[in-house]
């Protein structure tokens, strides 16, 4: 199994990235979430990867953090979850809001992912409820449950989930900003873009 991979970015589109590595150029499928963190072609990227084996071929599925492949591991595991439900969920919650949500069996919050409805949550929340990790109040999660907070707010002012995640992976991650200033900054971001 391919562990890791380092190289450079050749090329970004909507679903994966093009990376250079060795004299091979690997297509690597990412969430919005990891691809919005690397987006001037030449810059090196770091992924932790998951090699997906099928008897019609193998696909390599890139992530920035060691968490979001090992939620994507689990999420593969449940039953009617393939690795695009799985891409879709990590592009709209990260991995310490996506533990606290199966813990608190928000079924509401899962559903939030493009094709996922409350039936494929509930079976997430029933065959994963004390497989997930444990997320400390205070920790990771506090920034995890404020990012949801962010995506929440610029859904329900008429942002598509994907354009809302693509904003919040801008946000600096070394503030500790309030709720108002990140969604000011995601909504800044967002204006920038149109």
């Amino acid at each position: 199994m391919i562990a890791s991979i380092h190289g450079i970015l050749e090329a970004q589109h909507e679903d994966h990235l093009i990376v250079r590595v060795g004299g091979f150029g690997l297509r690597v499928f990412v969430p919005a979430s990891t691809r919005n963190r690397f987006s001037t072609p030449g810059s090196e990227v770091s992924l932790y990867t998951h090699l997906h084996v099928r008897e019609d071929g193998l696909t390599l599925y890139g992530f920035s953090e060691e968490a979001e492949r090992d939620m994507f591991e689990l999420l593969i595991g449940v039953s009617g979850v393939g690795p695009k439900v799985a891409l879709a969920l990590l592009s709209v919650l990260d991995a310490p809001t996506f533990y606290r949500a199966i813990a608190q069996e928000d079924v509401q919050l899962l559903a939030r992912a493009p094709g996922v409805g409350k039936k494929l949550a509930g079976r997430l929340v029933l065959e994963l409820k004390g497989k997930v990790p444990a997320v400390a109040p205070g920790t990771a999660s506090a920034g995890g449950i404020r990012r949801s907070e962010v995506l929440e707010a610029l859904v329900g002012l008429g942002y598509s989930p994907a354009a809302a995640q693509a904003a919040i992976a801008r946000l600096p991650q070394d503030q500790n900003l309030t709720l108002e200033e990140q969604i000011t900054l995601a909504l800044r971001s967002l204006a920038r873009e149109l």
